[in-house]
């Protein structure tokens, strides 16, 4: 995804979204071999997701999701794309 089409849609990556910020998974493009692990997780696009905490120096991220939490590195975060726009949780 582009930066203009990021800019207009309200997508951006997971890793950029501050805490408490909410957002809907929109896609996970390049997510490379862990992407199937992601989608057991249960990050489909549409599934609602609230960032809880973030660790400092470039560390893990914990997002909720379908009821419960789950710890990313800040690297898989940033291959997930987020609608910020539609973050009705």
């Amino acid at each position: 995804m582009n930066p203009e089409d990021t800019a207009s849609s309200g997508c951006g990556p997971l890793s950029d979204l501050r805490v408490g910020a909410r957002g809907r998974l929109c896609d996970h493009p390049g997510a490379g071999p862990v992407k199937p692990r992601l989608v057991d997780l249960g990050l489909v696009p549409g599934t609602p997701l609230e960032v809880l905490r973030r660790a400092p120096l470039g560390g893990p991220i914990e997002v909720e999701l379908r009821g419960y939490r789950l710890v990313l590195r800040r690297a898989e975060a940033a291959c997930l794309c987020v609608n910020r726009r539609d973050a009705q949780a």
